[in-house]
C-alpha cells in the first residue's frame, strides 16, 4: 500500500502525484461547482476552492511544474476567450450598444476608484490583495489571471488568490441583490417590462424579410433588375421569377421584369414601403407548389480558401445559373449582397437547378464532418504572436503580459483574420473545451500554491475586512449605474439585468436574469457589452498592478 500512499498522499511531488492531484481537484471542483444553493451555481469557480483546501492539507506542486500549468492555461483560456467575444467586439459599439458600453465602462471605472480609496485611506492594505478581492468582488477571473501574470512572485499570486476567494461569494449574491433593490425602488413590475421588450423587437426586427409580389406598375415595365436598384437604391435578392408563360428562372441583373410576373424578394424590413410602392402588391405564393426544376437549398462554406473572399467573386449567375437568397452565419440571416465576405461555416440558401446547386456544394465544401475539425495552425498562430505582443513594452514599463497579449491579438484574428488567410471557425463544442480546460488548469494551479497559508490569512481580522470590501465594491457601483439606466434613460429592467451580470462579466447572475425572467433579453444585453468589459476588466487589473504594485 505504500506506493498507493505515495502516489496520493501529501507531500509528494513526482509527476503521477502531480496528475492524480490535478485530476481530482478539477473534477471534484467541477462536480461541486454544478450543486445550486438558491438556484445559484460556483460553476468552474469551485475548482480553486477544492485546490485551496488541497493546498491547506498539504498538497503540493513542483514549483516549475505548477508555473507552467498556471501559464498555459490562462494562454488557452484567454485565447478562447478572444476568439468568442472577437466578432462582436467591434459591432458592439453600434447603436444603442454604445449607451449599454458607456454604463458597463462607468460600473469598472466606479469598481477601481474604490480600490484606490481603500488603498490610499488604509495606507497598509496590499494593492495585490485588493486586486483579488476587486476581480472576486466582479467574480472576473481573467483579470485575476492578468494581475497575477503581470506581478510574478509566488508571494502577490498567492495573496491575489486569497482575496478573490474570499470576496467572490458574495460577488455574486451582490450582483444579484443590486437586482433586486432596483426592482423594488422603481417598482417594477416584470411582465410589463417582458411585454415592452417583445414590442420593441418586433417594431425593429431587421431579420431579412421573404416576400413574394406581383409587378403591377408599368412604369418599370421593361426594366431589368439591374435598372431597378439603381431605382431603388437599397439591397435585395429577386430569388425566382415567374413569367406569364408560367417557367420560372433564375433572374440575373440582366433578366427584365413586366407587368404580371411574380418574383419571391429577400429584403430589409426597412425597404418593405419603398418596394411595394415602386414594384406591386405583396400576394401569397407557395413556390414549393409551382412546377418546376428550380429548387432551394443550404450550402456550407468549408474550404477555407473561400475564407474573406467577396460573395460576389462566385460568379453564381455567370458560372451556375445560381441565385444566392441569403446567408447565414452564427445564427443570423444576412441579405447576399455581392460585397459581403464569406467566412468558414456561413450557411449559403441558394436557388437555381438541383445539377447546379450540386456543382456549386462541391466547390464551396458542404462538408459538415470538416467543419467539426478544430484549425489548430490558427490557434497556435495566435497563441504565439499574442505571446509575443505580451512581451512588448507598450511604455511606462507596461506590457499587455500573457494575458492581454493573447486575448488582443485573438479579437484581432477572429475579426480580421480572413485578410490572411486564417480560418478562425472554431466549432462550439471545442471552443468551449479549449475555454474550460484552460480556466480549470489555471484554478486549480492557483488553489493549490495559494491553500497553505488561507486559513491562516482570510479567516482573521484582515480576511473579513476583505470581504466587506468586495461586497461594497461590488454594489455601490452596480446601484449607482442601474440607478443612472433606469432613472435618467428609461433603460428596460430586463436590459439593466442583463447590463449588471455582462458588466461583471457573471454567468451566474445571467442565469438568474435569464431564469427569473423567461426572456433571452438580459442574454441579449450581456453579449452586447461583455467583449468591451471582459478587456477593460483584464487592463484594469494590469494597471492596478504595475502603477502601485
Amino acid at each position: 500500500m505504500e506506493w498507493l500512499i505515495n502516489l496520493i498522499g501529501p507531500g509528494h511531488t513526482e509527476l503521477a502525484s502531480t496528475l492524480v492531484l490535478y485530476s481530482f481537484v478539477i473534477a471534484a471542483g467541477i462536480f461541486l461547482g454544478k450543486i445550486k444553493i438558491g438556484g445559484i451555481s460556483l460553476g468552474v469557480t469551485f475548482v480553486l476552492f477544492v485546490g485551496i483546501i488541497m493546498g491547506h492539507f498539504g498538497y503540493e506542486v513542483n514549483s516549475e511544474v505548477l508555473k507552467f500549468v498556471r501559464e498555459f492555461g490562462l494562454i488557452l483560456f484567454i485565447f478562447a476567450i478572444g476568439i468568442q467575444v472577437g466578432p462582436g467586439f467591434f459591432s458592439s459599439f453600434k447603436k444603442g450598444g454604445v449607451l449599454l458600453n458607456c454604463l458597463a465602462v462607468l460600473i469598472i471605472a466606479l469598481n477601481v476608484a474604490i480600490v484606490l480609496a481603500i488603498f490610499y485611506i488604509d495606507g497598509g492594505t496590499d494593492i495585490s490583495a485588493l486586486v483579488g478581492v476587486m476581480s472576486g468582488a466582479v467574480t472576473n477571473t481573467p483579470g485575476l489571471a492578468a494581475a497575477q501574470q503581470t506581478a510574478g512572485t509566488t508571494e502577490a499570486i498567492n495573496i491575489m488568490a486569497m482575496g478573490y476567494a474570499a470576496a467572490y461569494p458574495l460577488g455574486v449574491i451582490g450582483i444579484i441583490m443590486s437586482m433586486l433593490i432596483l426592482k423594488a425602488v422603481f417598482r417594477i413590475n416584470t411582465e410589463d417590462e417582458i411585454k415592452a421588450i417583445e414590442d420593441e423587437m418586433e417594431s425593429s426586427q431587421q431579420k431579412p424579410l421573404i416576400m413574394s409580389f406581383e409587378v403591377t406598375n408599368r412604369l418599370i415595365d421593361g426594366k431589368s433588375l439591374y435598372e431597378l436598384h439603381q431605382i431603388l437604391h437599397c439591397d435585395f435578392v429577386v430569388s425566382r421569377v415567374l413569367g406569364a408563360d408560367g417557367k420560372v428562372i433564375i433572374p440575373t441583373s440582366k433578366t427584365v421584369l413586366h407587368v404580371g410576373d411574380k418574383i419571391i424578394v429577400v429584403l430589409a424590413p426597412a425597404d418593405e414601403m419603398k418596394f411595394k410602392g415602386v414594384v406591386g402588391h405583396e400576394i401569397e405564393m407557395d413556390w414549393e407548389e409551382v412546377q418546376s426544376t428550380v429548387l432551394s437549398r443550404r450550402i456550407v462554406v468549408t474550404q477555407s480558401k473561400y475564407n474573406g473572399v467577396p460573395l460576389g467573386a462566385l460568379r453564381l449567375h455567370a458560372g451556375y445559373s445560381l441565385n444566392c437568397t441569403r446567408v447565414n452565419r452564427a445564427g443570423v440571416d444576412l441579405i447576399a449582397s455581392p460585397s459581403l465576405r464569406l467566412q468558414v461555416g456561413d450557411r449559403l440558401v441558394v436557388v437555381g437547378d438541383p445539377n447546379d446547386i450540386e456543382r456549386l456544394a462541391t466547390r464551396l465544401g458542404n462538408s459538415m464532418k470538416r467543419l467539426n475539425q478544430p484549425n489548430l495552425i490558427t490557434i497556435f498562430v495566435g497563441i504565439m504572436f499574442g505571446i509575443i505582443v505580451g512581451s512588448i513594452n507598450v511604455g511606462f514599463g507596461m506590457k499587455l503580459g500573457l494575458a492581454g497579449g493573447p486575448l488582443v491579438v485573438a479579437i484581432l484574428i477572429s475579426r480580421f483574420g480572413y485578410k490572411l488567410k486564417l480560418v478562425t471557425y472554431t466549432s462550439s463544442s471545442a471552443s468551449l473545451l479549449m475555454r474550460e480546460l484552460g480556466i480549470c488548469l489555471f484554478l486549480a494551479s492557483v488553489g493549490i500554491s495559494s491553500g497553505k497559508g488561507f486559513a491562516d490569512t482570510v479567516f482573521n481580522t484582515t480576511g473579513m475586512w476583505w470581504v466587506i470590501w468586495g461586497f461594497i465594491i461590488t454594489i455601490v457601483p452596480l446601484l449607482i449605474v442601474s440607478f443612472i439606466a433606469r432613472g435618467v434613460y428609461k433603460i428596460n429592467y430586463l436590459t439593466i439585468m442583463g447590463l449588471v451580470s455582462g458588466g461583471c462579466t457573471d454567468p451566474p447572475a445571467l442565469a438568474y436574469a435569464n431564469n427569473s425572467t423567461g426572456s433571452d433579453a438580459p442574454a441579449v444585453a450581456y453579449s452586447t457589452v461583455y467583449p468591451l468589459t471582459m478587456f477593460l476588466r483584464v487592463v484594469a487589473a494590469q494597471a492596478l498592478i504595475l502603477c502601485l504594485f
